[in-house]
Parts: C-alpha cells; sequence; structure tokens
C-alpha cells in the first residue's frame, strides 16, 4: 500500500465485501433511492499500483465514506492473462450483483464488449476505454496530451541543455499522445530544443510498464547523449527513470499521479520535478455521481484540464519558480487558444 499518497488523499484502507442480502440498483436511472455494491476492476497491480489503479479507488472512496449503503467489491488482472479471462472477472462481478462496475485500462475493452451485451442492466465504466458501444457502457478518457503539454513546459524551463527525453512503456495510441503533448509544450518555450523519445517494448509486449531494470538502462543512455530531464509514461518501468535521473544529479518527471510521494521513489524524489496528473479520480467519482443521480448517458466522457482531468504536481517544491508560466500556458488550453496535438510529429 502506498500510504503516502493514501493519506495525501485522506483515505485509510477499506476492506468491502459482497453480502448475498445486498440489494442493487445502480444500473436504474433512479439509483440514488438503492442500496448498491460498487465493483472495481483493476489492472496489474490492484488498488495498492499507484497511479490511474490507485486513482479509480480513490475516486469512489469518498462515497464510499458518505454513504454507508454503498459497498465496494475489488478484483485485479494479473500479467499475461488473456481476453477471456479479463471477461469471467467482470462476468464474475456482474453475474454477483455488483452493479456498477469500473474497469481499468484499455485490456478490459475486448472483454467488455462480450460482457456488457450478457448483462444490459448493468452499467458499466471503463477508464481508457474508447471502443466499446453500448447503452450501459461509459467510456472514462483524458486528454493525456494537454497534461503532457504542461510538464513538458516544466522541462524545458528547467533543461540547462536544451536536450530532454521521453520514455514510452508500450508505442500504442494512447502512450503516443503522451509524447504528442509533452513534445509540443517544450517546443512552445524552446523551438530549438532536442526532444529524444523511445519505447520499451512494441505490442503484442505490454512488458514495457513494468520494466525498472529497463527504463534506467534507457534512461542512462539519454543522459549519456545530452538530457537533463526524462518525462516517463511507463507505468512501473519509470521507478528506473527517476533513479538514473538520482544518480546522474538529473531531473525526471512521473505520470499519473504525484509520483514524488510514492514510497518506492522516496530514495530518490528529490529528482523528480513534478508528475503530469491524470485524474481518473475525477472520471470515476463523476461516473458514480451521474448514475447516483440518475443521469447517466453512455458513451465517451473526456476529462481535459479544463474540467480537471488532467494537470501537474508541485510537491517538492521544484518548479514554484516557474509554476506561473506553466499556468499561462494552462490558461490558453482551457480557453482554447491552444490545441495541443494527441500524435507525435512524423506519425
Amino acid at each position: 500500500m502506498q500510504k503516502n499518497l493514501l493519506e495525501r488523499y485522506g483515505v485509510l484502507a477499506l476492506v468491502a465485501t459482497l453480502a448475498a442480502s445486498i440489494v442493487t440498483g445502480c444500473g436504474r436511472d433512479t439509483a440514488s433511492s438503492a442500496v448498491a455494491t460498487i465493483g472495481i476492476a483493476y489492472d496489474i497491480g490492484g488498488r495498492s499500483q499507484p497511479g490511474f489503479n490507485q486513482l479509480a479507488y480513490l475516486g469512489v472512496k469518498p462515497l464510499l465514506d458518505a454513504n454507508e449503503n454503498l459497498k465496494l467489491v475489488e478484483a485485479q488482472a494479473s500479467s499475461s492473462e488473456t481476453d477471456d479471462v479479463c471477461a469471467e472477472r467482470l462476468r464474475r462481478m456482474a453475474d454477483s450483483g455488483v452493479n456498477p462496475i469500473i474497469a481499468v485500462g484499455f485490456r478490459y475493452e475486448a472483454p467488455l464488449t462480450k460482457v456488457a451485451a450478457e448483462f444490459p442492466d448493468v452499467k458499466f465504466g471503463i477508464v481508457d476505454g474508447g471502443t466499446v458501444v453500448a447503452s450501459n457502457v461509459k467510456g472514462i478518457l483524458f486528454k493525456e496530451e494537454e497534461g503532457s503539454y504542461l510538464v513538458g513546459v516544466a522541462a524545458a524551463l528547467k533543461s540547462k541543455t536544451g536536450n530532454i527525453g521521453f520514455i514510452g512503456g508500450v508505442r500504442i495510441p494512447l502512450i503516443q499522445k503522451f509524447e504528442a503533448g509533452y513534445t509540443a509544450g517544450a517546443k512552445a518555450v524552446n523551438a530549438r530544443i532536442k526532444v529524444q523519445a523511445t519505447y520499451i517494448t512494441n505490442l503484442p509486449d505490454s512488458g514495457g510498464f513494468n520494466d525498472p531494470v529497463m527504463g534506467k538502462e534507457v534512461a542512462l543512455g539519454m543522459f549519456q547523449n545530452g538530457a537533463d530531464v526524462i518525462y516517463s509514461a511507463a507505468g512501473n518501468t519509470g521507478v528506473g527513470v527517476h533513479q538514473a535521473a538520482f544518480e546522474q544529479k538529473k531531473m525526471s518527471i512521473g505520470v499519473d499521479a504525484d509520483e514524488y510521494l510514492y514510497e518506492s521513489n522516496s530514495a530518490w524524489k528529490s529528482a523528480i520535478i513534478t508528475s503530469m496528473l491524470k485524474r481518473v479520480d475525477t472520471g470515476c467519482r463523476k461516473f458514480i455521481d451521474d448514475l447516483l443521480a440518475g443521469t447517466f448517458i453512455s458513451g465517451n466522457e473526456v476529462f481535459g484540464y479544463a474540467n480537471d482531468g488532467v494537470g501537474y504536481a508541485t510537491s517538492g517544491g521544484m518548479i514554484d519558480d516557474i509554476k506561473s508560466r506553466i499556468d499561462e500556458y494552462g490558461a490558453k488550453i482551457a480557453s482554447g487558444e491552444i490545441t495541443v496535438p494527441s500524435v507525435p510529429e512524423g506519425d
């Protein structure tokens, strides 16, 4: 359990089990009057995995605290499992009366397409899943490129070499949005800045999200090639990037949640100047709020800088001197004056 991050959000560990006598009702638009059991199907690592897994839980937790009739059931994915295994996890939840269910991560897209059709009365939300088209499914999506633009601005303002890096976990369109925004933000500050960009793996190999050793090796190569700031959108692989930055007396940028607060990064957190915040908690909270209010609408909902979907962290105070400048760019994104690209240059 990442205690520091949980305490930051005012959260204590909760263990909730499904009782056979619970009556569910969040599948109805009149769910506000019903007792409900919320399900979260996490990606690899479960609730204790910092980032979007933990943030999905943090989005639901205040509702659980405020309403004693709301219960929580949790399950998590394991590495290298098939779509059928993921589908069965969702199916077991729905078959047990859990409603609504939040699936965390794009790996649930294909499984949810099947299961949503089997349980039309159950409402599903899926984080990073925009391809599931069904009357009972809400896609919870984010403008990762906007938050990445802001940390790109920070990287360019902090860089002394005019050379920065980006490391993606797996080369997929979702992660390429991070690269595109980061590069655009950096070049808005310094049009001549050099951006080294690489990915740890390509599909079908998703191991690039959980390889700190390789993350460190790639980061060391970038630092040797002149970079002094590296942004990694690579899950647990980013731990190795932070370690390399610390050892080389360089700078790193985290992703999803405030990585300065992670216990796993405590030894080298002084290298983490900021993190791009992907507010999965905001998206999941909105999904449940809409159900309880009877205002659920299927389809995709996108969260960007203007509606508290993405941002950047300031823990450690290492970007306090440039915060006002970053916020100027943020205001232009929110107003529409700046449109951030979601595809890297040349792709």
